[in-house]
């Protein structure tokens, strides 16, 4: 009993008391996942340009799909963490040298300019907005992947989560799966309410009991099997399913009875109101340095219950996102200037950023002020910039060799002719991140379950960096492969 005791404690220790990364170093690390799928789907394009046919079988596709979007992800979060900059450099000259081999291999014989200039003119699809989808995918791999390396001594500690103050990378991937969520809820999408207000609140109050549910047996398994428990990230009782289900509770209350169009007015008037009682009453103190948590609930789960603050400014901010990027464009230089005002207010945001943490306080998770609830929005806007450039230059690139096979991308507006000459849709059902998006929920799911049996398997701590890469990569192609079968079977998993 001493042994399991001082083995859970060891790992407790190991992702306590950390302080994070710099700002930069979480900005420049977010280029992988865009990388990643722009050589991917350049590959693709160089691979079936001309082909009518899939020479490729299924078990092919996902193989590739795991090397190109999940290997990356591995090593650049492990191995490569020391050289960052150096190595994304380098995958970045390698997309530019192939892009350029794709511009070689061009079917209009034309100048390049003439070229853009008529790429600019042409007509994109307005059913999807496919850079959308892979934000959320590529969040939530994240998410799957950083919850089982934390426990590994080959994933850096600047990575981990935060312990009062800091910026690390997963300290971004809690915010980025609430905005993630918000970016296509009901509202956002301007889907129109069935019935009154109140039935509107109720069906999401319905909608939510899985979460509860997971939340209520991640809690009791956690007690019961002795697991490590990290009690300053969400409380004694509390972990992050609860807000989940909170934060949208709380969102669609707000969301039925004020116009969705002034979401982000909320997003400022909650975030703001929270950072000032924070700063002008003993709530900041009592979350961050009370030590004790046998008086109530509310002592026992303080960081849990009042972050949902911070998480609803951010979700209620992720609806306007939502908002304006669904709004249907039909020319390809409207999306630029989507591009244009995503960059720009990224921009805006770092600097309000700066200010924040120089005049009030540095970011802190724990509490989601105001400076962790603007640097998660810019953050992700800066992410969704990343992947909307990738999703125009890959179309660019089809454009060039008209190749139109690649999934989850954007196509030319297609006359019935191209339509019937187009594959893409049985490509969609080889797709990794189509496999993901399909069963979001669930993928989170079985990572939370393999995590916690990994857990008892192997000795996280003491693990050798080889063989912790190893474990970490079979774990993230156990997810993977569940999940894609399930795809390729055409079963969704939803439990409302």
């Amino acid at each position: 009993m001493d042994g399991v005791m001082s083995k859970k404690l060891l790992k407790e220790a190991f992702v306590s008391n950390l302080n994070g990364t710099t700002l930069g170093e979480v900005a420049f690390g977010s280029l992988v996942a865009p990388l990643c799928v722009l050589s991917r789907g350049l590959f693709f394009i160089l691979y079936y340009r001309g082909k009518e046919t899939f020479p490729l079988s299924w078990k092919s596709h996902f193989l590739l799909d795991f090397t190109f979007l999940v290997l990356p992800l591995v090593l650049y979060s492990t191995l490569f963490s020391g050289v960052l900059y150096l190595a994304i450099t380098g995958l970045a000259v390698i997309d530019v040298g192939v892009l350029y081999q794709v511009y070689q291999k061009k079917k209009p014989a034309a100048p390049l300019l003439d070229l853009m200039k008529r790429f600019l003119q042409s007509k994109v699809e307005t059913n999807l907005v496919p850079f959308v989808t892979v934000f959320r995918v590529q969040v939530n791999v994240k998410t799957a992947l950083c919850i089982l390396a934390v426990d590994f001594s080959v994933f850096p500690r600047r990575y981990a989560k935060t312990e009062t103050y800091g910026t690390g990378v997963m300290d971004l991937g809690v915010g980025a799966y609430i905005l993630a969520n918000a970016i296509v809820c009901p509202e956002a999408r301007r889907k129109e309410k069935k019935g009154s207000n109140f039935s509107h609140v109720v069906r999401q109050l319905w909608s939510v009991w899985p979460l509860v549910l997971l939340g209520m047996a991640r809690m009791i398994s956690v007690k019961m099997s002795g697991y490590q428990e990290h009690v300053s990230e969400y409380g004694v009782h509390w972990n992050f399913f609860f807000t989940l289900a909170i934060v949208r509770v709380i969102a669609s209350i707000i969301l039925a009875i004020f116009p969705v169009k002034k979401s982000w007015l909320f997003a400022l008037l909650i975030s703001g109101i929270y950072q000032v009682v924070l700063e002008t009453t003993s709530l900041k103190t009592f979350i961050i340095h009370s030590e004790d948590r046998t008086g109530s609930f509310l002592a026992a789960n303080r960081e849990g219950i009042f972050s949902v603050f911070g998480y609803v400014a951010i979700y209620m901010a992720g609806v306007q996102v939502g908002l304006y990027i669904m709004e249907t464009r039909l020319l390809i230089k409207d999306w630029l200037k989507v591009i244009q005002k995503l960059l720009i207010v990224s921009f805006l945001l770092y600097v309000m950023l700066h200010f924040c943490q120089i005049h009030i306080e540095p970011v802190s998770r724990r509490m989601a002020n105001l400076p962790y609830c603007v640097w998660i929005i810019a953050e992700c806007m800066y992410f969704l910039t990343c992947l909307s450039v990738v999703d125009v230059v890959l179309l660019f690139a089809k454009a060039l060799t008209n190749c139109y096979i690649i999934p989850t991308s954007w196509n030319l507006h297609q006359d019935d002719e191209m339509k019937k000459a187009n594959p893409r849709t049985e490509m969609e059902g080889l797709c990794l991140i189509q496999s993901v998006n399909r069963n979001q929920l669930l993928f989170f799911m079985i990572a939370n379950l393999m995590t916690g049996l990994t857990n008892v398997i192997v000795d996280t701590v003491n693990s050798n960096d080889l063989f912790s890469v190893s474990v970490l990569l079979m774990y993230m192609f156990i997810n993977s492969a569940v999940i894609f079968i399930l795809h390729r079977k055409g079963i969704t998993v939803k439990f409302w």
